[in-house]
């Protein structure tokens, strides 16, 4: 059998782009932290942003990434290569 297997291209697909989200996250929790700590000061009755919230919404955020680059990397490494280069 020639070529990559089809748990190989996935993998490799799905680290490099879960790597992205990862940095997107850690970028983003900060600022968001601090966004939402000023805006929520403006209100009578303050409430503090628990950072569980963060943490979640990173998590799912990386649940979703990981399910759709897997999913379209499965069904692009499945596919049969004739087919692509006959129509190009």
């Amino acid at each position: 059998m020639l070529g990559a297997s089809v748990a190989g291209i996935t993998a490799l697909l799905s680290r490099d782009f879960l790597k992205l989200v990862l940095i997107s996250v850690v970028i983003a929790t900060p600022v968001t932290w601090w966004a939402m700590s000023r805006w929520l000061d403006n209100y009578t009755y303050r409430i503090q942003i628990s950072w569980l919230v963060f943490i979640m919404a990173g998590i799912l955020a990386v649940i979703i990434a990981l399910a759709t680059v897997s999913f379209q990397s499965l069904r692009s490494a499945m596919m049969n290569p004739v087919t692509s280069l006959r129509s190009e």
